[in-house]
């Protein structure tokens, strides 16, 4: 931590928590391109094992196919917010990930190992309504198979019901499809804010919240930003709660009436754990 001029202080990332997440997210990278890449490589090897021709109806390769692409695509893309992240984890290790400007303004970087999971399970969630596009395809694969039927009575009738189920299957695939452009679109977003430093303005309508060793900020308008008090140096948590505390007394307790005991609380349980140590 370093006291800047009189009034401002600025906390940063500890070097073990930005060497563990700077780990965890290089594996997460390396694992997703593996899979990515392998996929790839199915994909190449499902193109020249049948004939590209046209069909009124979907062939089941074409859906494999088209899964194995979107799943590369995909992890790519989930590779690349990971390295979005560690653009903003290498910020906050070397420019702070928490600054206090004159007592009355606070910029704060998210930097929880939890951005990781949100990124994955966005990847997760665009790879489920993809599924269910491919699902309400499924209808439109069996007409492939109903056409080549032994008997021409067996052919009109499960041709028919084949027909039947693929214009329902439509609907849940469009509604599928409506839902995975959404969230491209908003993954733009996601990635730009992910990280990134959030500016408040300390007044009363600045709520924080601790909740054992994770700090809460809102403000109206804003987003939400979760500060994990884990990622700094011993030295720097307590400091940077007297701080707080020093604040949120001169300020009149605005942000929450119960923050002190809040404090008071985390303090405690530092110093227990300091003791055990």
């Amino acid at each position: 931590m370093i006291n800047m001029p009189a009034i401002d202080y600025v906390f940063y990332l500890s070097h073990a928590s930005y060497k563990r997440i700077r780990l965890l997210a290089w594996l997460l990278v390396l694992v997703s391109l593996t899979i990515a890449i392998a996929c790839v490589v199915l994909a190449i090897s499902v193109w020249p094992s049948y004939v590209h021709t046209f069909t009124p109806y979907l062939k089941w390769q074409d859906a494999l196919l088209a899964t194995l692409c979107y799943i590369s695509l995909l992890l790519v893309g989930g590779s690349a917010m990971v390295v979005r992240f560690q653009y903003a984890l290498r910020a906050g290790f070397y420019h702070g990930m928490f600054i206090q400007k004159g007592g009355s303004i606070l910029i704060v970087r998210d930097l929880s190992p939890k951005n990781l999971s949100s990124i994955y399970w966005v990847v997760g969630t665009a790879l489920s309504c993809f599924i269910a596009a491919v699902v309400g395809l499924i209808p439109e694969i069996l007409i492939g198979w109903t056409l080549h039927l032994p008997h021409p009575a067996l052919v009109v009738i499960c041709t028919g019901v084949a027909i039947l189920l693929s214009l329902a299957g439509l609907v849940i695939t469009l509604v599928a499809t409506s839902f995975i452009l959404i969230g491209w679109v908003g993954c733009v977003s996601f990635c730009r804010k992910m990280g990134a430093p959030q500016t408040y303005q300390l007044g009363s309508q600045t709520t924080m919240r601790l909740d054992g060793f994770v700090l809460s900020i809102t403000h109206p308008d804003q987003q939400e930003t979760v500060f994990d008090l884990n990622l700094l140096d011993v030295q720097n948590q307590r400091h940077l709660l007297s701080i707080l505390h020093k604040c949120w007394l001169d300020a009149e307790r605005p942000w929450n009436p119960r923050l002190g005991e809040e404090i008071e609380a985390v303090l405690r349980e530092a110093d227990r754990f300091t003791m055990l140590v």
